[in-house]
């Protein structure tokens, strides 16, 4: 915007023709622009903004009040200076533009005509003054905002409100509660925003069901919960909101009220995590949505997950397991699934930690949960001739981020394998090799497998599944280092004489002791405490020599599940 528009618009006598004129000029150039070199002189931004916030204080016609906005929602994209441009003052004129009002003043107002339009570009300015100003961020974090949003959001079920503008609600309720980490506890407890906010999805949820029943069911067969697009973004917002305020809660004690939102929250969890939408990327979106907030419920209440089999069966394909309908855990395993390709093919593994999260929490606190995701991930064996990380099986892939330079991430899959493997240090090293699972045996101190009073928590022993024939034949054959069987090997040191063995092993000893010496390599024994213990010379490691021995599981069931 030139100089001489913005003294034009400072003056007393510009007409509303000549301010809409100026400011449909600068959308026009400016409709994609996100920062404003023209106005670094002459304070041109501070100006700007004042110009049009005294403008937006006046009482004037609609158009040029939406023309105002779009120009400010424009002009705050741009971070530079707006810290200091923003005071209480502005705030409260555009929170006032967007109907966001404490509760008396919107009771007042119930009867009164609004423009969605204005009130639209009012939320969208807002969203971008508190995303880019933390001044911003601390007066919306502490006034009436979040009350009047939640105020307005109890509102919806009894008049038709635009997705779009629900949608920047829960925008507005999103960026103060991430931004302002204050607020979080008192939108959750003060304002009792987690009851309105599961009431919001659940509203939604019914409302999406009532126009898919209104189109009919075909064969008889109710139609599921299909989301359009501006739903599903509608909710994905909802859900991030939710994240914000639950996550500090996740290991907190559980009282009664607690547990029972858990258990609200985590059956209409379910039902997103089974909805479909109108494109695949936005169903996408919605499921990692869902599995965020599915890390932030308390570990007791995921038993929710798995519902009963109904009696009268009227769906099609449901997947059932012991009386218990899997569905929502068959996504979880197909959103598994895709983060792996996501992983697997560039390099970003911190995608898989939340699916990761929510199937350890899972498969550790329900029965269940566990026996199923067994069955779906460590399958009875049948393949023997390749190693745990070759091929495209969900063990396979897992075993592959066993020894991931991501910790994190080696961490999480190593602790869903084990505890899936009943924390059974055999059956780990069947499932695995013992070369992928070192690291997890290394860091609980079982190396030497598990001592008789360290046993982990008290698994069911009913026999679930048993070693496939595949399996047995060439179980005594397998190599417990690789986890897979190999061919014999002819011994190197055949037909040497005692003397040439001797010098072979004194040779080796001799470059052990120099990989050592110049601190390329650590020689280590497993300690009494089931961890590596370096050792001073490796001819210490000769003394203990049976005892490091990497044996295969004895067992040729698996008697507990």
């Amino acid at each position: 915007m030139e100089v001489t528009d913005i003294t034009l618009l400072e003056g007393s006598n510009v007409s509303h023709g000549e301010v809409a004129n100026i400011l449909s000029k600068f959308q026009e150039r400016n409709m994609n622009s996100f920062n404003f070199p023209e106005l670094d002189n002459n304070n041109g931004r501070s100006r700007l903004w004042k110009c049009l916030m005294r403008f937006l204080s006046l009482p004037l016609p609609e158009y040029l009040t939406k023309e105002i906005l779009v120009t400010l929602r424009i002009l705050s994209r741009d971070k530079q200076e707006i810290n200091d441009i923003i005071n209480i003052q502005y705030i409260d004129l555009l929170l006032k533009h967007a109907g966001i009002v404490s509760q008396e003043e919107a009771i007042k107002r119930i009867n009164e005509n609004e423009n969605f339009d204005i009130i639209l570009e009012a939320l969208k300015c807002l969203s971008n003054v508190v995303f880019n100003s933390p001044k911003a961020q601390r007066i919306c974090g502490t006034n009436n905002t979040m009350e009047g949003i939640l105020f307005r959001l109890r509102t919806y079920r009894e008049r038709t409100i635009p997705d779009e503008l629900k949608y920047f609600d829960m925008k507005m309720l999103f960026l103060i509660t991430a931004l302002h980490s204050d607020s979080r506890s008192q939108l959750k407890d003060e304002l009792h925003g987690m009851t309105y906010l599961m009431e919001l999805v659940d509203f939604e949820m019914k409302q999406a069901l009532g126009d898919c029943e209104s189109n009919g069911a075909v064969g008889g067969v109710p139609s599921s919960l299909k989301l359009t697009n501006e739903q599903g973004l509608l909710l994905c917002e909802v859900l991030k909101v939710l994240f914000n305020i639950c996550c500090k809660d996740k290991g907190l004690h559980l009282d009664e009220e607690a547990e029972a939102h858990g258990q609200r929250l985590v059956c209409i969890l379910r039902d997103l995590l089974l909805a479909t939408t109108s494109s695949p990327e936005k169903q996408l979106d919605l499921q990692n949505h869902t599995v965020n907030m599915l890390t932030a419920v308390p570990a007791p209440c995921l038993s929710v997950l798995v519902a009963p089999h109904p009696e009268k069966d009227t769906t099609e394909n449901l997947i059932e397991y012991e009386g218990c309908n899997m569905e929502a855990v068959v996504v979880l395993l197909h959103v598994l699934q895709s983060k792996l390709d996501i992983a697997e093919g560039e390099t970003q593994t911190e995608a898989l930690a939340p699916v990761l999260t929510v199937l350890v929490e899972c498969a550790r606190n329900h029965r269940i949960l566990r026996k199923f995701l067994r069955l779906q991930i460590l399958p009875p064996l049948k393949e023997t001739h390749r190693r745990p990380e070759e091929g495209n099986s969900i063990r396979n892939r897992l075993c592959r981020f066993l020894t991931s330079p991501n910790t994190h991430i080696k961490n999480l899959v190593a602790e869903l394998l084990f505890i899936l493997c009943k924390e059974n240090v055999g059956r780990m090293i069947k499932y695995t090799g013992y070369g992928n699972a070192a690291g997890l045996l290394a860091n609980r101190g079982l190396l030497a497998g598990r001592r008789e009073d360290d046993e982990g928590p008290n698994y069911s022993s009913e026999s679930e599944d048993s070693d496939t024939e595949e399996y047995k034949k060439y179980r005594h054959e397998m190599n417990p280092v690789t986890g897979c069987w190999e061919p014999p090997r002819t011994n190197p040191m055949e037909g040497m004489s005692e003397e040439q063995k001797e010098y072979e092993a004194v040779q080796l000893a001799n470059l052990m002791a120099k990989l050592s010496s110049e601190g390329l390599v650590k020689p280590c024994r497993i300690g009494e405490d089931g961890r590596p213990e370096p050792v001073d010379h490796i001819l210490q490691l000769q003394d203990e020599l049976p005892r490091q021995q990497v044996r295969p599981p004895q067992s040729t069931e698996d008697d507990d599940h």
